[in-house]
């Protein structure tokens, strides 16, 4: 028998939160390989140019965009007696799983169609687990303040899953690509957790109460989107902010390597960054409840603006100031993923009170697909100008200045330019604690409310 729900918690229980976070886990663990390691891993072992992964992860986000949609108005419109978020989630358990350990552990033969054929499913997989997951969380709680503290939960497993497909790689080894290899740890893990963490979540947290009142034709359904003024500013901000974080994840490994030439540190200072992010989540829970969700996520682009802007200068053996920057910036990873998804929860409110019903599912499909859009443009950007710039990975020749310093703006600068430009969107955010109560007290009183402006 499916939980009961708990009587309109603002904040759930912390056992819930616990169960609810743990498929956070295999999920990152997923999530951060796909963009950081595998490109550098199927480039260095089976051969594959820089400027082929590029496109062919672009040409996979790209396929897969049309499936969040898809996948968002299902997950709102099916009504199973186990739970429309609860449903979704599980049935996609077995796909996400099976085609992580394909793309993690390929054969020494693997090319560009192995990886794209693999890589396709992957995505999709995953958009069928993580785009309920996360509207499940943000049904859980209906308060402000909560829906920081849920976000909170679900991303710090994040970021221990996220540290988890660090150490693996690492500590068992990426030296060839027969045998049992790092990336190989990671597929085994992921095959084995994903699906107990999951069905252990089903099992224990509940299935939102549904406020809908109504339910809308798909054309009323996307004029209402586009009317939702504080989503599209939100959605734009998260765009450009991911867009500027997608850009050193996929080059850190080369620019720590090849500009401060600490191989053999790539994974110590991965490890410390994804840490100080762990610690950076309660702070940006507390920060937030003092100052408002989007004034605290401002800030703290802010200031991430201002330490990357230093670590252009950086050069050979300059380990300790890299590693100091890393520490900063992680805490401040802990603002990007805390904040954005519990402002997220709060923007449908506005949707659910205008429109009459309650679609998480196709709000959480947009917000995936901005997160993918912008780690492909990530990858799919940088890739092929480190290419034009003479940088070859893999090869024992010296790295050429002009290569390297291409690497340093990529890396240090060109993030700067879309943060300060997701500030400028969110800085006067008209949706706060004051606004967003007032709108909860409607959608339970089942009353009209105007758009926001």
């Amino acid at each position: 028998m499916a939980p009961a729900p708990e009587a309109q918690d603002k904040t759930p229980r912390r056992a819930t939160l616990l169960a609810y976070a743990l498929p956070a886990v295999p999920l990152a663990a997923i999530a951060l390989p796909l963009y950081v390691i595998v490109p550098t891993f199927y480039a260095d072992h089976l051969g594959l140019s820089l400027a082929a992964i590029g496109t062919v992860l672009l040409l996979i986000r790209l396929f897969d965009a049309a499936s969040d949609p898809v996948i968002g108005w299902l997950s709102d419109r099916v009504s199973p007696t186990f739970g429309r978020r609860r449903t979704v989630f599980v049935l996609s358990l077995p796909l996400t799983a099976l085609s992580a350990f394909m793309v993690f552990w390929p054969p020494s033969t693997a090319g560009t169609g192995y990886l794209a054929f693999w890589g396709i499913l992957l995505s999709i997989g995953y958009t069928v687990t993580l785009l309920p997951y996360t509207a499940w969380g943000a049904e859980l709680s209906t308060d402000y303040r909560g829906r920081s503290v849920v976000s909170a939960f679900r991303e710090g497993a994040t970021l221990l899953g996220t540290l988890v497909a660090i150490v693996l790689p690492f500590a068992v080894g990426m030296e060839a690509i027969d045998g049992f290899h790092g990336m190989a740890a990671v597929a085994v893990l992921t095959l084995l957790a994903l699906p107990a963490f999951g069905f252990l979540a089903v099992g224990v947290v509940h299935e939102p109460a549904n406020r809908s009142r109504s339910r809308l034709p798909l054309l009323d359904s996307l004029r209402y989107l586009g009317r939702n003024r504080p989503f599209l500013r939100l959605v734009a901000a998260f765009l450009l902010n991911g867009f500027a974080n997608a850009i050193p994840a996929t080059l850190f490994l080369y620019f720590v390597s090849e500009r401060l030439g600490a191989e053999a540190l790539r994974g110590p200072l991965l490890f410390g960054y994804f840490l100080c992010g762990i610690l950076g989540v309660p702070i940006a829970v507390w920060v937030a409840a003092r100052f408002g969700k989007h004034r605290s996520w401002c800030g703290a682009m802010l200031l991430a603006c201002v330490v990357f802007f230093f670590s252009g200068f950086l050069g050979t053996g300059d380990i300790a100031a890299f590693a100091v920057i890393c520490a900063l910036t992680g805490v401040l990873l802990g603002f990007d993923l805390a904040l954005p998804p519990a402002i997220q929860a709060d923007v449908i409110d506005c949707d659910t009170a205008l429109s009459g019903e309650q679609r998480t599912g196709v709000y959480f499909a947009a917000w995936g697909l901005a997160t993918k859009l912008s780690l492909a443009l990530g990858v799919g950007l940088v890739f092929p100008i480190l290419a034009w710039s003479g940088f070859v990975p893999g090869s024992d020749a010296v790295v050429p200045a002009f290569a390297l310093d291409t690497l340093t703006m990529l890396y240090a600068w060109l993030p700067i330019l879309p943060k300060l430009a997701a500030i400028a969107i969110m800085w006067n955010f008209p949706l706060g604690e004051t606004a967003q109560t007032e709108l909860r007290a409607r959608i339970e009183a089942s009353a009209p409310v105007g758009p926001l402006v």
